[in-house]
């Protein structure tokens, strides 16, 4: 399995997180893998075959080709149907509003394909990525369709202010602390919130917060799971399992056990 992650352009930075690969060879018996929110937006290629999405009914749908995938609000179930070759767009957490022809919420545990989102304009920029022979051509053909499309206007600065303090908290901040830091009502900061993020401040807060703490659990940075509760200042162990279980669909154990290796990819260097 090969994982590889790219920095973007200077002028993009603040919208996207980082751009990845991620290779691998069919398996004999493909295993389902659990993708865990993390309170960003991806746009995804499948240069390889394709991936089945697990739906709540247990039905498997395939994902399409290219697709920007919305925010999750609980775990994704995922399986490969073949070998592996993905290039996606991480975008920053508010990051992908510059750039959405339909409402974020609308978006939220969906992939919708390039097509539906951008018309032609979608069509040839999967076919454009398709052909592209490396990464670097992938980047620099994802960012001159990105540029394009960028409208600037469409950033609130109250929200990209209030997912620092977010970030800077560790998501250990109440939502009654942040509407008094920017000065607007409850209410308002989660409108705000649902049109730019696709999710409500708490439920950021919250994933953020669950993010640190698998980045603990992954790096093996705690002596048990009490002490792992205590660091990540939740209110007691219980409290800290039913969070724990929401966004990943198994206790700290069961996760460590059986996703160590493809989630220590995503969440346990970056």
């Amino acid at each position: 399995m090969d994982y590889q992650t790219f920095q973007p352009r200077l002028e993009l930075s603040y919208l996207i997180k980082c751009y990845w690969t991620l290779e691998s060879p069919q398996e004999k018996i493909p295993r389902q893998q659990t993708i865990v929110p993390d309170g960003c937006m991806e746009m995804i290629f499948h240069y390889g075959d394709l991936y089945k999405q697990y739906m709540n009914d247990g039905q498997a749908v395939v994902q399409p080709r290219s697709c920007v995938f919305g925010q999750l609000t609980k775990p994704l179930m995922i399986e490969p149907t073949g070998a592996t070759g993905i290039f996606s767009v991480r975008f920053q957490y508010e990051g992908f509003i510059p750039f959405a022809s339909i409402p974020i919420k609308e978006m939220d545990d969906k992939a919708i394909s390039l097509d539906q989102l951008f018309g032609e304009d979608g069509t040839k920029l999967e076919k454009n990525i398709l052909e592209c022979k490396t990464a670097e051509e992938k980047i620099h053909t994802v960012e001159e369709f990105l540029l394009k499309k960028l409208d600037a206007a469409a950033i609130d600065k109250i929200v990209q202010s209030t997912v620092d303090t977010i970030l800077t908290a560790k998501g250990q901040i109440s939502i009654g602390e942040l509407s008094r830091q920017t000065n607007i009502n409850r209410r308002q900061l989660e409108r705000k919130f649902s049109s730019a993020i696709g999710l409500s401040p708490k439920q950021l807060s919250k994933t953020i917060r669950l993010q640190t703490t698998l980045k603990l659990l992954l790096n093996k940075k705690f002596t048990t799971l009490t002490a792992l509760a205590h660091e990540s200042e939740y209110y007691d162990q219980a409290h800290f399992i039913k969070d724990f279980k929401e966004f990943t669909g198994l206790t700290p154990t069961e996760f460590y056990g059986e996703n160590l290796k493809m989630s220590s990819l995503f969440y346990g260097t970056n």
